[in-house]
């Protein structure tokens, strides 16, 4: 069997995914290069690479030049991990992120099958307003989610980061399309014999519904991890803050202002854990998505 050659336009289609991906590269090939680069080499000298040629004491490095600077180094490293105590804000991250996601998954399977196999007055009205709140920033609540940690004397606490997000209106939807799918006689056998509500999901929905759930779960460590604006607002000490929260520390480094080779260490060590959950899970990542009906 052969393969069929392709037409212009999928060709086309291919330069356009390829280049986007390049340009999506852009970004952190450049957060790299300047996290290992030496803060005495300045990011834009003119030629860099014929100046380390011509520079006597960068001679012996050259054959280690790199598209921005001269040589590698791992001190910027080595620096960023002394401005804060790293360790601490992974903690306070992975408590956040799984404490939200766990809660989450409770309430989008309740209220999913709630809106996917129960009739009751309102419901159509009920979901409508739900779903409104996809379409309202987050920011916009921010001052009223504040009164309300603060009323509760949650304020600098985990449960004052994970409260506004225990709720989901887009895990609602999801789960609510995903339990709409699946054939409603399954649900009534499992009645005839005997299985309560919570034996049915148990034994019917949620396992059927598994690639839904990685995908919701893929989407709300993501969003999570990378929360900064409600961290920040909520939080003052290094005992609750998470890895974001802590990366701005680097911005106060020194009296000149950022060492930009030591905030791209910290950027690097904030993103490191998604980026190779992502290489390990690629092929997880996609089939989840794809499996879910998420284009």
């Amino acid at each position: 069997m052969t393969n069929k050659p392709q037409t212009i336009g999928g060709l086309i289609a291919n330069g356009l995914v390829v280049a986007l991906s390049v340009l999506w590269l852009v970004p952190l090939a450049f957060t790299i290069l300047v996290s290992v680069r030496p803060e005495r080499q300045p990011i834009t000298n003119g030629n860099i690479f014929f100046d380390c040629l011509s520079d006597p004491t960068e001679a012996a490095a050259a054959n280690n030049t790199t598209l921005f600077g001269c040589t590698f180094t791992l001190q910027n490293y080595q620096d960023a991990l002394q401005v804060a105590p790293w360790l601490t804000h992974y903690a306070n991250s992975l408590i956040f992120v799984i404490g939200t996601l766990v809660v989450q998954l409770v309430t989008v399977t309740m209220a999913g099958y709630a809106f996917a196999r129960m009739r009751f007055v309102g419901r159509d009205i009920l979901l409508f307003l739900i779903l409104l709140q996809l379409m309202i920033p987050t920011g916009v609540l921010i001052v009223q989610n504040f009164v309300i940690v603060r009323n509760l004397g949650l304020f600098d606490t985990q449960v004052a980061l994970m409260l506004p997000y225990w709720g989901s209106a887009f895990g609602t939807l999801l789960m609510r399309q995903a339990f709409r799918e699946i054939p409603y006689e399954l649900e009534e056998a499992a009645r005839i014999d005997g299985a309560n509500w919570l034996q049915i999901m148990r034994s019917v929905y949620i396992p059927l519904s598994i690639p839904t759930y990685v995908a919701f779960a893929l989407v709300s460590v993501s969003s999570h991890w990378n929360e900064f604006l409600w961290p920040f607002i909520v939080t003052r000490s290094d005992q609750v803050r998470p890895l974001t929260v802590a990366l701005n520390k680097l911005l106060k480094t020194t009296e000149v202002g950022a060492l930009y080779g030591q905030l791209m260490a910290g950027t690097i060590l904030v993103i490191a854990p998604l980026v190779i959950l992502f290489m390990l899970f690629q092929r997880r990542f996609i089939e989840s998505f794809a499996s879910s009906g998420i284009k």
